[in-house]
């Protein structure tokens, strides 16, 4: 767009000029460009103030000039903003144009004449005069020439005395300034920015000051802004935004007002005559079509500057069809300089018109209308200019194609952005249903770019095709011939002939066209590359490349070809064209800038046959740097698939299994694809790498005197014998410090070199050390030369669809067909003769320590040194669970060893507990090695692996691992399962009297403190009895050595003060287990044991609940096996003790609710066998609170009582009564509901014997709270009461037996 004239093409805002302030910098400054006519004639509107160089003026200044929007996107998503403005700055002058334009000295203006603009057609000074459209003066004459608005700055004075004197200074500026605008004949819009001093009154005085000065300038309020003194960033860009955005509004207002004028004057229908008539040239004016194509293109100018687009677009259509017409462009001869203007003026009318589709996001019309224009300027031009066959259109078509990049990079659609990786633009809906062509999308610049290329390929070429007379300057060629010329070739916007493409003995240079092709190349390349078209990428580099080769800058043709010639698309999708086209173009461009690898590379792609061969070029890879001797040598190391490699390789295991300790038969073969008439490769080595336990396979270069080869054809057959070759083996005098570094190799040497066409078959015997799958997995060939060393890597791949052949001669050929790949190979383990031998039982368990003895015999012929590893995995899926660690020691039959019970302990890690590589040392043949692995107690029930592993190998083949392993399943469970049950019992002591707090007495409980402290505790007391039954789980029988209880801590408790509560724990029925010597428990069976609690409190002020934490202690050892039994006898075993801790839930004792125990007792009667049954009602009220409790007895035929049947019973706080019956039971209800005593002991039936005969009664007693009127539930406290489930209270066994003595003793309680 810069072939264009200034300012045609440029996008149209509103113009702003600043006074009174110096501008920054010379960019914004106003200083236009007027010829001398002009300049004579113009309008000089200067202030008589000086500039102002105050700090709040620079900087709001500096704040506008920052808002100028000449650079912003043309496109409609930056129509948000409020404001939009061209601005410039200038001192206090500046010129305007002359409305009216004088004639020039020498004419005479014939009377009546009117005088107009000097840039229009009708003045005589306009080089528009007499029948000229328009040029790109008027456009800037509105750009740069003629502001919209003029802001002038002014500052106000503090001083009360001055200030009179500088207000009046103001106003008299001011309507010079407004006179002076107003005589030019401008609508310009004044308005005038006043800063106030920092010092100074700034009251309501201030606000009168400018009124006046408003007034007396005859200013409207919107033209008179304030600044206020010590504003902030924040404050000034406030009031400058709502300054700017008034005076756009005023801006707007302007440029309607000039299209009003615009559209009136072509709506009179009649062509103004000129100031002058003409009287040279043509002697014609310009005619009425051509005034409305003058007046539709300012219409649609003016309408940009207000951003209707819409609007614009519709005048520059017009505009255009008017132009184009046959009364205006076809009526111009295609000889006179308004024929070009007017070619021109159509090219800025279009461009325009695709600016403003894009605006409005009409990507598809924008294309149509930039191809339609490029349509109907080809058919102009052949029609009535010099036809489109010749450099001059091709010259126009590059412009339109970069026209267009250009329009779309100043629109800035970020829809094309390159983030966005799209190639094109969807059409938009209006036009969606219609069938569009490819190229009626909005492709991305580069598309753009790539299409100038082409047309400046062919305009260079059409250059070049034009004969030498055509080309000579028009001082050298005959008259005749120069018209000729004239009529031949186009030259719109292009040189002539001979500047085009001079003479070579011309001393002046020609149009660059090797810059201008690569310029579009390198920007569409950008483009290309950036959206990963990497076919078009690569198309566009090479051709790049070709122009800068023409002008010898090599280093930018290898920067730019290696990328794409190492990964280069084309070769993968056989174009070998391409391919060998961009190799030479590199190799050319590395050569001569000293890329020796790369030199190598090419040659040894460019070896293979399916390139063409090119005629006397030498095919040796070994003369590629021939006449270069580098220092140092360069190795160059070719990639799998980075080049077309001339050589092929292929590797097949013979067998689909092995067995470790034994070899197997493979063959590998070395294709050539080379050039017939190319010389043979010479490799040095040949390495082939295995992923598995083959080692790395080495084959050497060396002529053997008696060659064991077979050839037949071009196929040659070559057995080599390999043998391991280890660090330590190799040659001591070698430098190359890899080498060490290297483990061991099978190494075997062969004649290794390669003719063009031949295949080298390598049959090779491979040792299998160790089992696993074995892959072959790719093939690295050496060449060494003096001037270059050379690496080739080959991936050894298997093609599904491709057989693999096998040679078992020259002549004849095998194919192997397998379900699995030929390169693999599965090696079978050797047999281990080692054996792990153990007797684990089949349960374990918790709190037991665990001791596992394993015995390792060795069945081998020799001995092994061997080591030994263990791996204990917990089984259980809770992720709390870990794998404990345990120790391993080895317990040798010689005691005499040093290594005798050398322990290892193992490394946990969460799940996994293991021991690795713990040294065995030699194990002789047919002796056995016992391995102690002892593990901790484990306190949770668990169920682990126990994976143990013997890794030896033998004397005879120390390369083969062997590998015994055993698996063993370690179960950890509970020995035992236990219940409980709490009962309340009655405390045979009485409470603490709430009265009397200095007299209670303690208990003589013991305290539960671990110090010598002595702790009284006087608090309220009670008794309860634990009733427990655990079950043996075990599968064997256990003996039971002792069962106790003991009271765990409360996490709660504060460090250094006594628990709550004390408590003591006996066990009824005197003696304990430990005292008998233990119980042996069977499996599933269950034991009972009962035990005594009285709690008692600290304080008598503490009545809440308490909790109680206790674990039933229980411990137990395994009974002896016969052969343990036989070593204790002998004193060499001693029995250990496990003991099991079976937490109890937590229990609440005490409470502040009152409370009903029920106990009973049984006196012998001498004339029956029915006892007397003395109840006794125990009312326990722990409350502060006097209650009041009724009790009462229903009678009944069950039995007869003595005792109160209804009374009210009075119970004092922190006290307890108790009331008593006596039942003598009358046998009425014992028919049909006599029970005995042996089917089952429930919660208060122990003590009584087995089968004694009863049955139980109920006693209708009810308690209730007078105040609540709650009845109280009794609790049964001893021996013969229980709860009756189904109708709720109580139950009393009445024996019918001769058991009845069980009461005896407790008749007086």
């Amino acid at each position: 767009m810069d072939d264009y004239p200034r300012g045609s093409l440029d996008h149209n805002i509103p113009f702003l000029l600043t006074l009174g302030v110096s501008p920054p910098n010379s960019s914004s400054s106003h200083n236009p460009e007027l010829s001398k006519s002009i300049k004579d004639q113009a309008i000089h509107v200067r202030s008589d103030l000086p500039t102002l160089d105050l700090p709040p003026a620079q900087a709001l200044l500096h704040y506008i000039q920052e808002r100028d929007a000449s650079n912003l996107p043309c496109i409609a998503y930056e129509h948000q903003l409020r404001y939009r403005f061209r601005v410039k700055s200038a001192d206090r002058s500046f010129l305007l144009p002359p409305r009216r334009a004088r004639l020039p000295e020498g004419i005479e203006a014939p009377p009546g004449a009117v005088l107009h603009s000097p840039f229009s057609p009708l003045t005589p000074i306009s080089p528009l005069y007499p029948d000229g459209l328009i040029d790109a003066q008027w456009m800037l004459k509105h750009q740069e020439l003629i502001p919209s608005v003029v802001l002038c700055f002014y500052n106000l004075v503090s001083d009360p005395i001055q200030s009179t004197l500088s207000d009046n200074q103001i106003k008299s500026d001011v309507n010079k300034l407004r006179n002076l605008i107003i005589q030019s004949g401008y609508k310009i819009k004044l308005a005038i920015v006043l800063l106030s001093d920092p010092v100074g009154d700034h009251t309501d005085y201030l606000q009168d000051r400018i009124e006046i000065i408003r007034r007396g300038c005859a200013l409207d309020p919107k033209s008179v802004f304030l600044m206020p003194p010590n504003e902030t960033h924040e404050d000034l860009a406030r009031m400058a935004e709502n300054m700017l955005t008034t005076l756009y509004g005023a801006s707007i207002e302007y440029y309607k007002e000039l299209g009003r004028h615009s559209r009136k004057k072509r709506g009179r229908g009649v062509a103004p005559p000129p100031t002058v008539p003409p009287t040279t040239g043509t002697s014609q004016t310009l005619s009425l079509a051509g005034w409305n194509v003058r007046y539709d293109f300012k219409s649609a100018v003016l309408a940009e500057y207000r951003l209707e687009m819409e609007n614009a677009l519709r005048s520059y259509e017009q505009a255009y069809e008017n132009l184009l017409s046959s009364e205006v462009v076809q009526l111009i001869p295609s000889w006179s300089p308004r024929w070009n203007e007017a070619r021109l003026l159509a090219d800025v009318i279009a461009i325009r018109s695709i600016r403003c589709l894009l605006w409005n996001a009409q990507n598809s019309a924008a294309v149509r209308r930039w191809q339609f224009h490029r349509e109907r300027m080809a058919d102009l031009v052949e029609r009535l200019g010099r036809g489109t066959s010749n450099y001059g259109w091709e010259a126009w078509e590059a412009r339109w194609a970069i026209v267009m990049a250009n329009l779309m990079e100043k629109a800035g659609i970020p829809e094309l952005d390159p983030a966005e990786m799209r190639l094109y633009l969807n059409p938009e809906k209006n036009i969606m249903g219609e069938r569009l062509q490819p190229w009626e999308f909005l492709h991305h610049t580069g598309y753009w770019y790539r299409l100038a290329s082409r047309h400046l390929y062919a305009r260079r070429a059409r250059a070049r095709a034009m004969p030498e007379d055509d080309r000579r300057p028009p001082g050298s060629s005959p008259a005749s011939h120069i018209a000729s010329r004239g009529f031949t070739y186009d030259t719109f916007m292009c040189p002539e002939p001979h500047e085009e493409f001079p003479l070579e003995h011309m001393t002046y240079q020609g149009v660059d066209h090797n810059s201008m092709i690569i310029d579009c190349l390198s920007r569409a390349l950008n483009e290309f590359l950036q959206r990963d078209q990497v076919r078009l990428a690569a198309e566009l580099s090479l051709e790049l490349a070709r122009e800068l080769s023409l002008r010898q800058e090599w280093a930018k043709v290898v920067e730019l070809l290696r990328p794409i010639w190492q990964n280069m698309s084309f070769r993968k999708e056989r174009w070998p064209a391409l391919a060998e086209e961009v190799s030479w173009a590199l190799r050319a461009a590395a050569s001569k800038t000293g890329e020796l690898g790369d030199v190598v590379a090419i040659d040894w792609e460019l070896l293979d046959r399916g390139f063409m061969k090119r005629k006397n070029w030498q095919y040796d890879i070994t003369k590629s740097l021939q006449l270069i001797t580098p220092d140092p040598k360069p190795l160059i190391s070719i990639a799998d698939g980075q080049t077309i490699s001339p050589i092929s390789a292929t590797f097949v295991f013979r067998d689909e299994e092995g067995k470790a300790g034994q070899t197997t038969r493979a063959q590998l073969c070395l294709r050539s694809s080379a050039h017939a008439d190319s010389a043979p490769i010479p490799f040095s080595r040949i390495q082939v790498s295995f992923n598995g336990s083959i080692n790395t396979l080495v084959l050497k270069h060396q002529i053997e005197e008696e060659s064991k080869q077979q050839k037949h054809g071009n196929i040659v057959l070559c057995p080599i014998s390999l043998e391991d070759v280890t660090p330590s083996d190799r040659e001591s005098a070698t430098e190359d410090s890899t080498e060490d570094e290297r483990g061991t190799e099978l190494q075997g040497t062969a004649d290794l070199t390669l003719p063009p066409g031949q295949t080298l078959v390598f049959v090779l015997d491979i040792p299998l050390r160790e089992q696993g799958e074995v892959t072959a997995l790719s093939l690295s060939a050496s060449l060494e030369t003096e001037s270059f060393d050379l690496h080739q890597s080959l991936k050894l791949r298997n093609m599904p669809n491709m057989a693999h052949i096998w040679y078992p001669t020259p002549s004849t050929r095998k194919r192997i067909t397998r379900p699995v790949s030929p390169l693999s190979l599965r090696i079978l383990p050797r047999p281990p003769k080692m054996e792990i031998k153990s007797e684990i039982k089949e349960q374990y368990y918790t709190n037991e320590a665990i001791t596992l003895d394993f015995d390792i015999y060795n069945a081998e012929d020799v001995e092994a040194p061997s080591k030994f590893d263990a791996l204990l995995f917990c089984d259980e899926d809770e992720a709390s669970m870990t794998a404990p660690s345990f120790t391993m020691e080895v317990m040798s039959e010689e005691p005499s060893k040093e290594d005798n019970k050398k322990s290892s302990a193992s490394s946990s890690s969460g799940r996994e507990s293991k021991v690795s590589s713990y040294l065995l040392g030699e194990i002789q043949p047919s002796s056995t090695t016992t391995v102690r692995l002892q593990f901790p107690p484990i306190e949770r029930p668990s169920r682990y692996e126990l994976n143990l592993r013997v890794v030896y190998h033998l004397p005879t083949n120390p390369g083969t691992t062997i590998i015994q392993t055993a698996v063993f399943q370690l179960n950890v469970l509970n020995p035992f399962e236990s219940n409980y049950e709490l009962l309340p019992r009655v405390h045979p002591d009485p409470w603490p009297s709430f009265f009397d707090a200095e007299g209670i007495q303690p208990l003589s409980l013991p305290s539960q403190e671990d110090n010598n402290t002595v702790v009284s505790y006087k608090g309220l007391h009670q008794s309860w009895s634990l009733l427990t039954r655990y079950a043996s789980f075990a599968s064997e029988d256990l003996k039971v050595v002792d069962v106790d209880i003991k009271v765990l801590g409360q996490a709660s408790q504060q460090p250094n003060t006594p628990p709550p509560i004390t408590c003591l724990i006996t066990r009824q029925h005197g003696e304990s287990l430990a005292e008998k010597g233990g119980q042996v428990m069977k499996p599933h069976t269950i034991e009972t044991t009962w035990f005594d609690i009285v709690a008692q409190k600290i304080s008598l002020d503490d009545r809440g609940p308490a909790p109680l934490d206790l674990a039933m202690v229980i411990r137990w050892k395994r009974l002896p096996s016969s052969s343990e039994t036989a070593k204790s006898e002998e004193g060499d075993s001693e029995e250990t003790i496990n003991t099991t801790t079976l937490p109890c839930p937590r229990f609440s004792l005490f409470g502040i609710e009152p409370r009903v125990l029920a106990q009973v007792n049984y006196l012998d009667t001498p004339d029956s066998h029915i006892p007397l049954i003395l109840l006794r009602v125990m009312i326990e009220n722990a409350s502060n609170h006097f209650l009041t409790f009724g009790v009462s007895m229903d009678t009944s035929e069950e039995f007869a009582f003595s005792g109160p049947k209804l009374s009210a019973l009075p119970v004092l706080p922190v006290s307890r009564r108790e009331v008593e019956y006596r039942i003598l039971p009358t046998g009425l209800g014992q028919s049909g509901t006599e029970e005995s005593r042996g089917e089952g002991i429930g919660e208060n039936d122990k003590g009584k014997k087995r089968g004694e005969r009863g049955y139980w009664i109920k006693p209708g007693l009810t308690v209730r709270d007078k105040y609540f009127q709650k009845v109280l539930r009794a609790i049964p406290a001893s021996e013969g009461v229980k709860v009756d489930a189904k109708e709720g209270g109580f139950l009393v066994w009445v024996p019918t037996g001769n058991g009845g003595k069980d009461g005896d003793g407790e008749g007086d309680a």
